[in-house]
Order: structure tokens, then sequence, then C-alpha cells
């Protein structure tokens, strides 16, 4: 299994230009607040009908995906998880809004995926995603990972 420093190695030989990091920077966290943000809006089993508003698809998948990022780092995974709860916390205040969460969602999944691929235009390089799908979860790792070296925090 790859370790952590092999997959940011990997992942940031395609995100090395100051532009398309700038727009990683804006357009990763805006993908995974989307991606939240359609899950959220699936509608859950009658059977969990009484259940409190943040449990949903959304928080299943973000608990999940702290399980992978354990795997690579458990302190990443705790960032990553901090991460989550201000995510969440941003959703639950778009879900007020007049007009449904899952077209807000969709919106900015748009968006932010057009960002993204001009970022790798500038980059002259194809997303890494393209070689392999696991590095969908690695963008936000990545990031954190940047966050991580610039506070001096070992991960």
């Amino acid at each position: 299994m790859r370790s952590v420093a092999d997959w940011f190695g990997e992942y940031g030989a395609s995100h090395a230009n100051p532009t398309n990091k700038l727009l990683h920077w804006i357009c990763v966290p805006l993908i995974v607040l989307s991606l939240m943000g359609l899950l959220w809006s699936i509608p859950v089993p009658d059977a969990l009908a009484a259940r409190p508003p943040w449990l949903n698809w959304g928080t299943l998948a973000a608990l999940l995906a702290c399980v992978y990022y354990v795997v690579l780092s458990v302190r990443l995974a705790i960032g990553i998880a901090l991460g989550f709860v201000l995510l969440f916390a941003v959703l639950n205040a778009l879900d007020s809004l007049s007009w449904p969460l899952w077209a807000t969602s969709l919106a900015i999944f748009v968006v932010a995926w057009i960002g993204q691929f001009i970022g790798h235009a500038v980059e002259g390089k194809r997303p890494s995603f393209f070689k392999d799908v696991q590095f969908l979860m690695i963008g936000p790792l990545w990031l954190l990972g940047s966050l991580y070296r610039r506070l001096g925090i070992a991960y």
C-alpha cells in the first residue's frame, strides 16, 4: 500500500503551477462541499425518520472517508474530520435557503470542476484522477498536508 508521502509526491507532480495550486485551494474544498451537499440531499430511509438532521448520506460518506484517511495518517484524518465539521456547518446554513440544497450543490460542483480543468490546462498536465480514481480522495488531503507543513505539524 502506498504511503501518504507517495500519494502526495505523485499528486504534487501535476500540481506545481502557482495558478493551478491556487485554483485547487479554491475548487477542491468547494467540490467536497458540493458532493457532501448532494449526498446530504438524498432522502434517508423511513426507518431513520426521527434521526437527527446531521445523520444523512453526506455524514456517512464523510465517516467512510475518514476511515480511509486514518489508514494513511491519523493526524491528517483528524484535520479532515474537523474540516468536515466546518463543511457541514456551511451545508446546514445552505440547507435553510429558499431553494433546494441539491441545486446549490450542483451549481457549485459544476463551477468548481470548471475551475479545476482551467487549472490543469494552465499546468499543461492532466488531472491525477485520470490515472487513479483514488486521487479524488487525495486532493483534499494534499491541501491539508500543505497546510500542516506550513504550520510545522507532523503527519
